[in-house]
């Protein structure tokens, strides 16, 4: 009898130690743990990706609408707690200084707006160097300093530049003086854009001269201010482009304060909100954009992909959401043909 009990002991003992195992640890970086037992299964779903997101400022239209999209993708695929977060100025020292301290707490995925390609790249660097996978939106960041992996971008750089040209041409009879107002001079998208504005011109529209450039700043009233000042140092000018979503808004004031509505075009790239009131005065008659509540729901979707190792090298396509499928050349993911906001339909949009 004694020797049935001692085995019924060993077998309770045996039972209980199987059931008392230690669950496994998280892996470095603070991200999921995998599933046990398939590895290749990627991370538990029962965990959250905590993904970084970085525009060039916070507080502007703009960008408020990308934090839009990025929370709805954050609600509707329920597995990633979204870190957005930027600095109050368009200044890149202050996007590296953060993406520094998103490093130390070991987030499962950097997205960020760069306001410098070459200035942002070491701390982007650093991020990968520590395992971090890193994207860019909006406005890319050098991708062989940076090593970044994916750029999320609004649509092609030459689909805006064409669409800026054709618009101004179609306004003001495609010849004679015009000026830009851009955010910085070394905002990427942006210098990007006018590289490819210069040469479609020269190619379809050679009587238009581009005849100054001028940076805002990220700044409303230092474009008014720009705009202002060209206006009166070059009476002729048939046209101004602002290329940033406060330039634009920036440049339009000036020409209506001016009295120069309907005799200097102004063509650009802003939110609808910002432009309603330009637009319906008049001193805008058309409005070029994407939707940035849009881009930064693909931004979400694409990160999380990278993270979870669902989306690698070479891919042609990945599917978001409501999205659907959206097309990947290279290393660059494509939201869409850019949009056209008139008097017509502005009214209609609310970022």
């Amino acid at each position: 009898m004694q020797h049935w009990r001692s085995l019924a002991f060993l077998l309770w003992l045996a039972l209980s130690l199987c059931g008392c195992q230690r669950p496994a640890a998280t892996p470095p970086g603070g991200g999921p743990a995998p599933a046990a037992g398939n590895a290749a299964e990627g991370p538990a779903s029962a965990a959250k990706l905590r993904v970084a997101m970085m525009p060039k400022l916070i507080g502007i239209d703009y960008f408020n609408a990308c934090q839009r999209g990025a929370e709805e993708a954050t609600k509707e695929l329920g597995d990633v707690e979204l870190i957005y977060d930027g600095p109050t100025e368009d200044r890149v020292d202050e996007q590296s200084r953060m993406i520094d301290a998103w490093i130390v707490r070991r987030v499962d995925a950097i997205a960020v707006a760069a306001n410098d390609p070459v200035a942002i790249a070491p701390a982007l660097k650093r991020a990968r160097d520590a395992g971090i996978p890193v994207i860019t939106y909006d406005a890319d960041a050098d991708a062989r300093r940076s090593g970044r992996q994916f750029f999320v971008s609004q649509c092609s750089p030459d689909a805006i530049a064409q669409a800026l040209i054709d618009e101004m041409a179609d306004q003001t009879g495609g010849e004679g003086e015009y000026a830009v107002i851009t955010s910085s001079l070394t905002a990427p998208n942006q210098n990007d854009w006018m590289k490819r504005m210069e040469a479609y011109r020269a190619k379809t529209h050679p009587k238009m001269k581009i005849v100054d450039v001028k940076p805002s700043q990220e700044d409303q009233q230092l474009a008014f201010q720009r705009t202002t000042d060209l206006l009166k140092a070059r009476p002729g000018l048939k046209g101004v482009w602002g290329i940033s979503s406060v330039a634009f808004p920036g440049a339009a004031d000036a020409v209506q304060k001016a009295g120069r509505a309907g005799q200097v075009a102004v063509v650009g790239l802003s939110t609808p909100s910002s432009m309603a009131p330009f637009v319906q005065k008049g001193v805008v008659r058309t409005v070029i954009l994407w939707n940035p509540v849009d881009l930064g729901y693909l931004t979400i979707h694409v990160a999380r992909a990278l993270a979870r190792g669902e989306l690698q090298p070479g891919a042609a396509q990945i599917v978001a959401g409501r999205l659907g499928k959206r097309e990947i050349r290279g290393d660059e993911v494509l939201l869409g043909p850019p949009m056209r906001f008139t008097k017509e339909n502005i009214s209609q949009f609310d970022f």
